[in-house]
């Protein structure tokens, strides 16, 4: 929170001048309980010793800001996902994991101050027909994206362009998209230009610790190209193939779904599901009570094999 004699103060010329921008010096995101009643807000952070001349060039209107936010600003420091885990003596807890910043606040469908990589400019941009060189991408390839964006307002400006990808395969819990590459195009007004991003397996990959090495599971993978976090402009699908399978770990817990999804143990899986079916009765249809085949593969999808 910033010191409430500063929110007061601010409050109070609202009262009496609505044109009020607020300039930021902070070293971390602040709360902001004036936010959407002041037109314009500049966060210079801890610009150092030229700071005031960077904001003069800008307030003013000498240069065009391109910046985009590293991080995201929260509603509220309680948002914030190691808000129960942090602040505890000597301990800290590192329960949230994978799942920080934009990662979390996604995945919470939580609303947020500014999100990640958000940042206006004095013109606007608009993006255009996204393309991959190559819509099935092999193990050991590379992928080459590109994107149109033009400058569609009446000053120079620059637009930092950003390039997440979704893991639509399943394979383990990953965050709903993630930053893979970031690019800064400058642009005149109405002049267009062609972004280009390069991606290897490595760009779809999360770190397991089975294999001690970053994977990639085969499927459906979402590329997405945008503004900021909450901002995309762009989306295209691409297919991976050949990846190598994980080790295949069963115990007593183990799902018969996880059975009937690995190629290794299907027809055993399938099998089992044959036998169970007879037991509940499913695609018998001469009663008003038999089970669906899509209700029997539920119910013996989640029943554990002991």
């Amino acid at each position: 929170q910033l010191p409430a004699c500063q929110n007061l103060l601010i409050q109070e010329i609202l009262k009496v001048q609505p044109n009020v921008i607020v300039v930021l010096h902070n070293g971390a995101p602040v709360e902001m309980p004036w936010k959407d009643q002041v037109p314009a807000i500049l966060e210079a952070y801890l610009g150092g010793q030229a700071v005031g001349e960077a904001e003069i060039n800008i307030l003013y209107g000498k240069v065009n800001p391109s910046g985009k936010l590293a991080e995201t600003l929260p509603n509220k420091l309680s948002d914030n996902p190691s808000h129960l885990n942090f602040g505890d003596g000597e301990h800290v807890n590192y329960a949230e994991g994978i799942f920080v910043g934009y990662r979390y606040y996604d995945a919470k469908e939580m609303d947020v101050a500014f999100p990640f990589g958000h940042g206006l400019s004095y013109t606007a941009f608009s993006y255009d027909h996204i393309k991959v060189d190559d819509s099935t991408f092999i193990s050991d390839g590379t992928m080459q994206v590109t994107v149109d964006v033009t400058n569609t307002g009446d000053r120079f400006g620059k637009e930092i362009v950003q390039l997440y990808i979704q893991d639509c395969t399943k394979a383990c819990r990953r965050p709903l998209k993630e930053l893979k590459g970031f690019e800064k195009v400058s642009l005149e007004p109405g002049e267009t230009k062609t972004v280009t991003f390069k991606l290897d397996r490595r760009s779809f990959s999360w770190y397991c610790t089975d294999l001690h090495d970053w994977y990639a599971a085969d499927g459906t993978y979402q590329i997405m190209v945008g503004a900021s976090s909450r901002d995309i402009r762009q989306t295209v699908s691409v297919q991976l193939s050949g990846a190598p399978l994980l080790p295949l770990k069963l115990h007593a817990n183990s799902t018969f779904g996880e059975l009937i999804s690995d190629p290794r143990s299907r027809d055993f899986g399938l099998e089992m599901k044959r036998r169970l079916d007879a037991f509940f009765g499913a695609g018998n249809g001469d009663s008003d009570e038999a089970v669906s085949d899509d209700m029997s593969m539920a119910v013996v999808a989640s029943m554990p094999l002991r």
